[in-house]
């Protein structure tokens, strides 16, 4: 595996849809690989991690120097309290409980509201029609950056993401913020995010990879 070449090839792919790969952030998601992955995409010049457990974050943390980390997995509010402070950008805020445990350890933390652009019920994220509500409500507590969703598991997932970027657009209106973040697009659909807008993916596969065990 030569995570370099990955990584070309997915600006590459980028290159193709009319985007320039610069202006989009790739979160190298490091969930279950080790820190030697976690060294290899730092090496790569991929320096933001992007994780899906607290815990396993925070034992990477002690261990890789040089990256910047995000919480992209659901964070439940017990875990609030450890996790605040720790991560560069929280992704994952999908409630206003959720805030309010995140602001009363660190009221200056940078994060994403989480839709459920897609209205699976195995997934995570706000109901879309709750969203920018949301997204009002965070932005008081917390310093909101923006929105992330997953895509659809079947289907054309470029509605979906196009509908995140109607959302992102509503929320700067109604917040009179700027949200930069869309953070859409993964391994299977970043071409469909980056066409509908995506300013931020979060790839594993693709760079790295099948996820060990």
């Amino acid at each position: 595996m030569n995570v370099e070449t990955n990584l070309q090839q997915v600006r590459e792919r980028i290159a193709r849809t009319g985007r320039d790969p610069k202006e989009i952030t790739i979160v190298a998601v490091t969930k279950g690989f080790g820190p030697d992955i976690c060294r290899a995409a730092i090496a790569a010049g991929m320096t933001v991690l992007g994780e899906n457990r607290v815990h396993e974050a925070l034992t990477k943390m002690d261990e890789v120097q040089g990256a910047q980390w995000h919480l992209i997995g659901h964070l439940q509010s017990n875990k609030a309290k450890i996790a605040a402070g720790r991560f560069e950008l929280i992704q994952s805020v999908d409630s206003l409980r959720l805030a309010e445990h995140i602001a009363r350890i660190e009221p200056k933390q940078k994060v994403l509201v989480e839709v459920n652009v897609s209205r699976e019920p195995q997934k995570s994220g706000v109901a879309p029609d709750e969203a920018v509500n949301l997204a009002k409500e965070v932005a008081v507590k917390l310093d909101l950056k923006g929105l992330m969703a997953m895509g659809p598991t079947q289907g054309n997932p470029k509605p979906a993401f196009e509908a995140l970027r109607r959302l992102r657009d509503e929320a700067e209106h109604a917040t009179g913020l700027e949200l930069p973040i869309l953070s859409m697009g993964m391994s299977g659909d970043f071409e469909a995010a980056v066409t509908a807008g995506s300013t931020m993916l979060r790839l594993g596969q693709v760079l790295f990879g099948p996820r060990p065990g």
